[in-house]
């Protein structure tokens, strides 16, 4: 947990890819929007730290400008494999792909994107292909991916009032309790 408000508190401040707020909003929000439909603790985490890859890297804030993909979903399910279980670490890993999902199956989601995340898109392969769509269907984290996507995808709201980070680590630490249960038995 301590690497978790180090990290935001290093990093949280940096322009959320070319959105008007930062990274530490931006994950606030999208936890915040997961709380208030009731997810699961897991769910709620893996929203907060969806993006965490984005704060583990050293490229620059404009990398997607510069025709590069950060592959922050791999990078951060890495780095939340070592500390969650899969109820975490697989809706974060597969939040791009859900986005590459929606893109193929409802031709307005693309038109409801923001302008960087339709260039992170195009860099992230673009809309799935047939043959995408039905192994992204037979995941069985799709549905929390999906709707991770959907709180991603609204968590770019400027002034928005939300809880602190401090709020959200009850989530983070039952989050870890649950992993630690399963990994004993």
């Amino acid at each position: 947990m301590n690497e978790v408000l180090r990290l935001f508190r290093e990093k949280g401040d940096s322009l959320y890819g070319g959105e008007a707020v930062t990274q530490g909003e931006h994950a606030l929000q999208t936890a915040m929007f997961a709380e208030r439909e009731a997810a699961s603790p897991a769910l709620i985490t893996a929203a907060l730290l969806h993006d965490v890859g984005h704060l583990l890297h050293s490229l620059p804030a404009d990398a997607p400008e510069q025709g590069v993909d950060d592959r922050h979903e791999s990078l951060a399910a890495r780095w939340l494999a070592q500390r969650f279980g899969p109820d975490v670490v697989k809706p974060v890993f597969l939040h791009v792909a859900a986005k590459r999902y929606l893109c193929a199956i409802d031709p307005d989601y693309l038109t409801e994107l923001s302008p960087p995340s339709q260039l992170s898109l195009q860099l992230q392969g673009g809309p799935m292909s047939r043959s995408e769509v039905l192994l992204f269907r037979s995941n069985s984290h799709q549905d929390a991916a999906l709707a991770l996507r959907r709180w991603d995808d609204k968590a770019k709201i400027p002034s928005l009032k939300m809880p602190s980070l401090e709020h959200f680590m009850v989530y983070i630490q039952q989050s870890l309790i649950m992993f630690s249960a399963k990994k004993g038995s």
